[in-house]
């Protein structure tokens, strides 16, 4: 018997985007082929063998591929493969683009080979393939470990080192961003919280807590040792309370219902000492650590107690922030405060 043999020549490399998208998320060359069978050809038993020949190709390709999209640059230099710019990042976005699911469940996480045997976990409760989880394990690890000690900023060195575009950039930023400053993730009082939650609080964090960029010797992920320890000086605050609380009850009794200008009355105190005591301990690296679990605790669990809106709250932190720039403990540190809220 003479055995069949495929063979296909060409002289660019061919990208079909919905079998790479398959072979990105995890599936089988046998589940890819049936997957696109179906689509295409309505289960026809005549187009089977080539659909599974063309299939099986394309994943050999992208097999062989994967090595080099490990280091985006060198895909750009390599000649084996002569893959045309606007196919090249294809393939580089697709191979980098992550699931939300699966990147919450790594934050907080040591990236250990010991943790990514473990990652059948995170595939049951997220719903993506082990596959494909393995692979956005080892590409947060990959840019993680490839960026964390370069000086400038992150998100610059990531897109350079890295070719991704601006916004997948700045996800991946966020996540370096949280695993160097090691900020608490995993408690059980911060499930409910998505990465899409996190991603914004670490870019507010990186915006208004770090160095400018270009500063000398620091980066954009190194906090502003210099304005956390400023941030003490808010503590005479609390010896304002009265006069604080007065001020802010005249400025929010026009925009709030009554039920929640009540609570606000009732409340103010409690919710004055828990910004202000948070503020004033930013500057230790363990109460900075835990700022996603004291916040939830002290701030937001109160407020939802109370059944506030997000309207509710965005008034009050507005006209609280304006309210103690109007008392001459503060009056001459707006920059400080301004950056804190």
């Amino acid at each position: 018997m003479i055995p069949d043999v495929d063979v296909f020549i060409s002289n660019y490399t061919i990208v079909d985007p919905e079998v790479y998208q398959l072979w990105v998320d995890g599936c089988t060359s046998q589940d890819a082929v049936e997957i696109v069978h179906k689509q295409l050809f309505k289960n026809s038993e005549n187009t089977l063998d080539l659909v599974k020949s063309d299939v099986s190709d394309h994943y050999r390709t992208y097999n062989l591929l994967e090595k080099l999209l490990h280091n985006p640059p060198k895909l750009a230099e390599q000649l084996h493969f002569q893959i045309e710019p606007l196919t090249r990042q294809l393939l580089i976005e697709k191979y980098y683009e992550f699931d939300d699911a699966v990147i919450r469940e790594l934050l907080g996480k040591k990236l250990s080979s010991r943790y990514r045997k473990d990652l059948d976990e995170v595939s049951e409760k997220t719903g993506v393939s082990l596959k494909s989880c393995r692979r956005q394990f080892d590409n947060v690890k990959r840019v993680f470990k490839t960026v964390e000690d370069l000086q400038g900023s992150v998100v610059n060195n990531i897109k350079n080192l890295f070719l991704l575009p601006d916004e997948l950039a700045k996800r991946y930023g966020a996540v370096v961003f949280l695993a160097c400053l090691r900020f608490e993730t995993g408690k059980r009082k911060l499930q409910y919280l998505t990465f899409s939650d996190f991603y914004e609080c670490a870019l507010s964090i990186m915006h208004w807590w770090t160095y400018p960029t270009g500063t000398n010797d620091h980066d954009d992920i190194d906090l502003d040792r210099e304005l956390l320890m400023d941030l003490r000086e808010v503590r005479p605050l609390m010896d304002k309370e009265k006069e604080l609380k007065h001020l802010v009850c005249v400025r929010l009794k026009p925009e709030l219902l009554d039920k929640a200008y009540v609570e606000l009355e009732y409340n103010f105190r409690t919710y004055s000492r828990a910004i202000i005591s948070l503020a004033c301990n930013l500057h230790r690296s363990r109460e900075l650590k835990g700022l996603f679990i004291e916040l939830v605790e002290r701030c937001i669990e109160p407020w939802r107690a109370v059944s506030w809106t997000v309207n509710d709250l965005t008034s009050f932190l507005s006209a609280y922030k304006l309210c103690t720039l109007q008392l001459d403990v503060l009056r001459y540190n707006y920059l400080i405060i301004h950056s804190t809220f």
